[in-house]
């Protein structure tokens, strides 16, 4: 059961994301999925259900990676991995982030739920961690919202954008080398901005 779900999933993203939602239909997505959409309509009751499903499992892993931000974390060290993490997320879940950038510029119309129940309190919780790592020094004073949004920024272009950065540079994270170079530069862009001098 979870394998045919997974395949719709699977099949719902590809065309999610590169027609959004109203450019796609579940006859498309069932096709893709070699089922029927009387089949997929059983494990997902409407487009929009399946659409939310796909982004859902992003959001999930997204949300997840943010969990280093500790107080007792090495600033950092927590920023650095976080990076690491966001980089290897576009690299190879590139689909999911343009889904949740389409979604996005359309103004949210079917995450702004999650974006306001979910995302707002684990960021707020985030921002109090940033917070405390500049009362003790540990970091220069920033606004802990701008960070965290040129963190996102910075990690989700190489997906969003890579046809972009392919066309500049002929490279993308798929090449061990440039996404090293890129995670090297990317590092040192965000943390000689905010370690303590």
């Amino acid at each position: 059961m979870e394998s045919k779900r997974g395949l719709i999933l699977e099949a719902a993203l590809n065309h999610f994301s590169r027609f959004g939602l109203h450019g796609t239909s579940l006859d498309q997505v069932a096709r893709e999925a070699a089922i029927s959409k009387t089949n997929l309509l059983y494990y997902f009751s409407s487009k929009e259900e399946l659409y939310v499903g796909a982004l859902q499992q992003l959001m999930d892993v997204w949300l997840y990676s943010l969990e280093g931000f500790t107080v007792d974390a090495e600033p950092m060290t927590a920023i650095s991995d976080y990076i690491r993490t966001k980089l290897v997320l576009s690299r190879d879940y590139p689909r999911e982030s343009r889904l949740f950038c389409l979604e996005v510029m359309q103004g949210a119309p079917l995450m702004i739920d999650v974006l306001e129940q979910r995302v707002r309190p684990l960021v707020a919780a985030k921002v109090r961690v940033i917070n405390a790592w500049i009362a003790q020094g540990r970091m220069v004073p920033c606004d802990a919202h701008h960070l965290i949004f040129s963190l996102w920024a910075i990690t989700q272009h190489y997906a969003d954008f890579h046809v972009q950065i392919a066309a500049v540079t002929g490279k993308s994270l798929q090449d061990p080398a440039f996404f090293e170079e890129t995670l090297r530069n990317v590092r040192a862009l965000v943390l000689e901005g905010i370690r303590p001098r």
